[in-house]
């Protein structure tokens, strides 16, 4: 079968390439699915290139999202034929991904698609956008509601924040998003932003322990001084979920916005949570939340395109999403 392969050919020096290697087979309580859709993620990215943190197992195949068919199964639960996806988990890290023809699976790992969506849409969505739903329900669950004020999304033309600014403004919510990137601002009002906030802009009287409320909620994709940054803006009893680091894994802050404010930083976790939490997200984004901008945020690709989508991805060029289609 062909698989994008990444090889550690000497020591901090990676190579990545398409190649064919034998299919998997099973073995007790596993699954074999047989690849339709990928898609591409940071995370990817940086596997992509050896980074420790991620991977450290070699030769590896990249993709932490995988949709398709059961093509061979030891599972009581799953058949030959039913449509299923995996996202998280230890797949694409330092077990082989979905960028390949056929990948192996234990079945823990795997949900159910809903009729309702195709492979490609859930994997235009995937991890990113199971993260995003994840954080939109959180804000939903702890009582942020539209009518109680602005949600901020930072990072907002990533995956993850271009995913949730399209569904949070799908279900009646108005959107304030922050970005670098000033000329995606037409496209991110096209996806549902109400309006857009220059990173550099954000960053301005940060120095002040507090700032006047503004936003019921906050979903932040980026971490760091954005974060700490939009914490002072967030209005009495707000929630602000955190699931992403490319700005800073370091967050320096200070507690008035929690004790004066009641403020609730959540933390955003799509790898390990529960399957049946994964699963009641998929059924959401294949019915009420599925967005009608799909189009707009994706980007169609296959195999032989992945290592140049990866230079956009670690450069901070890329918008949207990437789809593999296998």
């Amino acid at each position: 079968m062909k698989a994008f392969i990444v090889e550690k050919i000497a020591d901090r020096e990676f190579e990545a390439n398409i190649q064919e290697i034998a299919k998997p087979k099973c073995a007790e309580d596993e699954i074999v699915i047989k690849v339709s859709y990928s898609s591409l993620n940071y995370k990817d990215a940086l596997s992509s290139v050896g980074n420790p943190g991620v991977t450290r197992k070699f030769p590896h195949v990249t993709g932490i999202d995988v949709a398709g068919v059961v093509y061979e199964s030891t599972s009581t639960i799953f058949k030959a034929g039913e449509r299923v996806l995996v996202t998280g988990y230890d797949m694409g890290m330092n077990t082989n991904g979905g960028h390949a023809q056929f990948v192996k699976v234990p079945a823990s790992w795997v949900a159910r698609i809903p009729d309702a969506i195709s492979d490609k849409e859930i994997m235009t969505f995937g991890t990113a956008g199971l993260t995003a739903a994840l954080s939109v329900n959180e804000l939903i669950e702890n009582g942020v509601k539209p009518e109680n004020g602005e949600i901020l999304v930072t990072g907002a033309t990533g995956g993850v924040g271009s995913i949730a600014v399209s569904i949070l403004s799908k279900i009646g919510f108005t959107v304030v998003a922050i970005s670098g990137k000033e000329e995606k601002i037409d496209y991110l009002k096209r996806i549902g932003a109400s309006e857009v906030i220059l990173r550099n802009t954000f960053s301005e009287d940060s120095k002040k322990p507090m700032m006047g409320e503004k936003y019921a909620g906050v979903v932040d994709t980026v971490g760091g001084e954005v974060l700490a940054n939009a914490l002072k803006y967030i209005k009495y009893d707000g929630v602000a979920t955190c699931c992403g680091l490319t700005s800073s894994h370091e967050l320096n802050t200070n507690v008035f916005p929690f004790i004066l404010r009641g403020v609730r930083l959540i933390g955003i976790d799509s790898v390990e949570c529960k399957l049946e939490k994964k699963q009641a997200a998929w059924e959401k984004i294949a019915s009420k939340w599925k967005i009608d901008t799909l189009d707009s945020i994706t980007n169609e690709i296959s195999l032989e395109e992945i290592k140049s989508a990866y230079k956009l991805l670690l450069a901070g060029r890329a918008v949207g999403r990437y789809v593999v289609k296998i």
